[in-house]
């Protein structure tokens, strides 16, 4: 199979067709450091509203782009890939220019599953399926049970004197790295590179931003997180290198092997698609639980009514996590490419342009959630959320997300009923995930 890394192709100027909704004032998506105070859910509203399908200009003479932002119109699009492709283009907003890329980086993230279409996708998606069955994940809930009161214990520890600490290094960082290395079979004295590893991953957007608006002379300060960037980018690709083609000559009973010994058309995957997946399971399998986790804690601070809902029936915990998981939305946004001419809430979509689907939008869709901005626990249709995706690329490990989130709550309660987000915050420079980088809380009385 041709490496799609080597095929793919930015969409089309456009946008080339009468505009059915206008391009509304002073929203814009694709500055990286408007989302340091959290997604624009205020513009979100605004384009549900008035411009539900809005062609998007993008800066340094980027094609542009269709932005959706209502439930039913990001469903339509997930679940037709056969019009909105995700092979055609990838996932992600924009590519950038050759000369702005990090080379491997950008190899990987295109040369992976989430990147693919029919029948590949489902090919390998098929190899991962037995390391997230209901057998397994009852297995695997015992030990994420024991980890989060082992954090928990610790955390504890840490908050003594002043009883604050900070969530993401204590608690929301370290538990989504221990379930995942849990699944891959990654051996225990290798655990703490994975924490490293994602807060560099966490900073790619913004490196290539940095990198693309170098100065003349570019700071030292500069010089040297380039540097320790790249060197563990490096680290972390080796790494999985070696582990999968360790695990392709004496396969365990782990998802790393069951992603070294995968098949394309009969053959095992390259190294390139090697890299491909190791990168997808490392920052999908980490990045949206860690930063679920944290964002519920800043909810259920801000929305105390529900906290008390929670401590008087625990029953309510399964929904709340749904709800949790509507209001975080910790994947901003998916996209697609047109694969042919097609229409969405009547505007006209050209062959090749690209279609973004905001999912932190969708999930606030009052035609869908009564009151979507207030943080419900009982709401009766949060499962309706498409935080994880629809259709054939809904997010495979969602199961393992929701059962962290679950026993994590089940005890926190337990133990910190009155734990409580300070105010204390940092958000890193991405329009894509939502990274708590920092999340200040006070283990309460």
């Amino acid at each position: 199979m041709e490496l799609l890394s080597q095929t793919v192709v930015e969409g089309r100027e456009g946008p080339g067709v009468p505009l059915a909704w206008p391009r509304l004032d002073g929203v814009d998506l694709t500055n990286i450091r408007r989302f340091t105070s959290g997604q624009p859910f205020a513009d979100f509203a605004r384009m549900r509203a008035e411009a539900p399908v809005m062609w998007h200009p993008e800066p340094m003479d980027g094609p542009g782009f269709w932005a959706v932002t209502r439930h039913a119109d990001v469903m339509t699009v997930n679940g037709d890939p056969e019009t909105f492709s995700s092979q055609r283009g990838g996932i992600l907003m924009a590519v950038g220019k050759p000369e702005a890329r990090h080379a491997l980086l950008f190899r990987a993230s295109m040369d992976a599953m989430i990147n693919m279409d029919a029948p590949h996708h489902l090919q390998l998606r098929r190899e991962h399926m037995p390391y997230f069955t209901p057998a397994y994940l009852r297995d695997l809930t015992l030990k994420v049970r024991a980890e989060i009161t082992r954090l928990l214990d610790e955390m504890a520890a840490k908050a003594e004197g002043d009883g604050q600490c900070d969530l993401v290094e204590a608690f929301s960082s370290r538990l989504p790295l221990f379930t995942l290395c849990e699944i891959l079979g990654v051996p225990p004295e290798d655990r703490p590179k994975f924490l490293k590893w994602m807060h560099y991953l966490e900073m790619a957007q913004n490196m290539a931003a940095e990198q693309a608006g170098l100065p003349a002379e570019p700071t030292l300060e500069l010089m040297q997180f380039v540097a320790d960037f790249n060197s563990n980018v490096e680290e972390m690709f080796e790494y999985g290198r070696a582990m999968l083609h360790k695990r392709r000559q004496d396969p365990q009973n782990d998802l790393m092997s069951a992603i070294a010994r995968a098949q394309l058309e009969g053959d095992f995957l390259s190294d390139e698609y090697l890299d491909g997946s190791w990168l997808l399971i490392v920052f999908a399998g980490n990045d949206t639980t860690r930063n679920t986790l944290s964002g519920s804690v800043k909810l259920i601070t801000e929305h105390a009514d529900q906290r008390a809902k929670l401590l008087a029936d625990d029953s309510l915990l399964p929904n709340a996590v749904n709800e949790f998981i509507r209001m975080v939305s910790p994947v901003i946004y998916m996209r697609r490419t047109a694969t042919k001419d097609a229409e969405i809430a009547g505007q006209r979509i050209l062959e090749g342009q690209k279609v973004i689907m905001y999912y932190g939008s969708a999930n606030r869709d009052a035609a869908v959630f009564d009151n979507p901005d207030q943080l419900d626990v009982a709401r009766g249709n949060a499962d309706k959320h498409i935080a994880f995706g629809y259709g054939p690329h809904v997010c495979i490990g969602k199961r393992v997300a929701q059962l962290q989130l679950e026993e994590t709550w089940r005890q926190m309660l337990a133990r910190f009923p009155n734990i409580r987000w300070t105010g204390d915050i940092d958000i890193a420079p991405n329009n894509f995930v939502h990274a708590i980088r920092r999340l200040g809380v006070t283990l309460g009385g």
